[in-house]
C-alpha cells in the first residue's frame, strides 16, 4: 500500500488539490482582511483570484505539452488579473480610490502562482507581510491624514495691505503651509484664497482667529 502511494497520488492529483486548498487559506487570509475593512475586493474575490492563478500554473505546462512554452499561460495571469484590478478602480471629483484593492489583488494572483509553482514558503511568506502592511500601514496612513489636512480657505476682508498682512499672519501663526494663494478683488473687498495644509485642529483654530481677530467678513471653507 505504501509503494502504491505515489501512484494514487498521481493518479486522483492530490498535489493539485493541496495546491488549491492553500491557495483557499492564503487568499483567504489576504481576502479577510479586505473583507473587515468593507473595500471592494474582498474574501471571495481574493481567494478565487488565488486559487484561479494557482490553477493555472499548475495546469500550465501540461496544456503547453512538451514543444510548447510552460509558462506562456502562467505569464498572461498578470495581464488578466490587470482587467480585474482596473474594475476596483474608481475617479470621480479628482479622487482616485480603490488603488490599494487593485494592487492587492495583483499580489494575492502572485501568492497563487507561487503556490502553482512550488514556491510555498515563497507564498506563505508574502502572504504574511501583505496582511501585516494592509493591516499595521493602514494605522499609519490614518494618522498621517490627521496630521496633514489640505484645505481650500477663502477669506474676505477690507481691500487694505493691513486687512491681508493680518490674515496671512495669523494662518503663519498657526503653523498651517500656504501651498497656493489667490486674490480677488470685488468693490470694496478683496477675495483671498488658500490652499493650506496642516493638521485639522490647527486649521480649525486658525479659522476661528481669522473670524474674531482679522476683521474678515466671511471665512468659507471651499469643496
Amino acid at each position: 500500500m505504501i509503494a502504491q502511494l505515489p501512484d494514487i497520488v498521481r493518479e486522483l492529483r492530490l498535489d493539485l488539490l493541496a495546491t488549491l486548498l492553500g491557495a483557499i487559506i492564503l487568499g483567504g487570509a489576504v481576502g479577510l482582511e479586505r473583507e473587515l475593512h468593507r473595500k471592494p475586493a474582498g474574501l471571495r474575490t481574493n481567494v478565487l483570484i488565488c486559487v484561479g492563478a494557482a490553477l493555472f500554473t499548475q495546469l500550465s505546462p501540461a496544456i503547453a505539452g512538451a514543444v510548447g512554452d510552460p509558462g506562456r499561460i502562467a505569464a498572461q495571469i498578470v495581464s488578466g488579473v490587470g482587467f480585474i484590478g482596473a474594475g476596483t478602480i474608481i475617479h470621480g471629483r479628482g479622487n482616485i480610490t480603490g488603488l490599494t484593492s487593485a494592487a492587492t489583488i495583483w499580489l494575492v494572483a502572485a501568492i497563487g502562482m507561487a503556490l502553482g509553482a512550488g514556491a510555498i514558503l515563497e507564498a506563505v511568506g508574502t502572504t504574511v507581510l501583505v496582511v501585516l502592511v494592509l493591516a499595521g500601514l493602514g494605522r499609519v496612513e490614518r494618522f498621517a491624514a490627521r496630521r496633514s489636512v489640505v484645505t481650500n480657505l477663502e477669506v474676505e476682508v477690507d481691500d487694505t495691505p493691513e486687512a491681508v498682512r493680518a490674515v496671512e499672519h495669523i494662518i503663519n501663526a498657526a503653523g498651517l503651509s500656504v501651498e497656493e494663494k489667490m486674490t480677488t478683488t470685488e468693490g470694496g473687498h478683496v477675495i483671498l484664497s488658500f490652499q493650506v495644509r496642516g493638521p485639522r485642529h490647527r486649521q480649525d483654530r486658525s479659522q476661528l482667529e481669522l473670524l474674531r481677530s482679522s476683521g474678515a467678513y466671511r471665512v468659507s471653507v471651499v469643496k
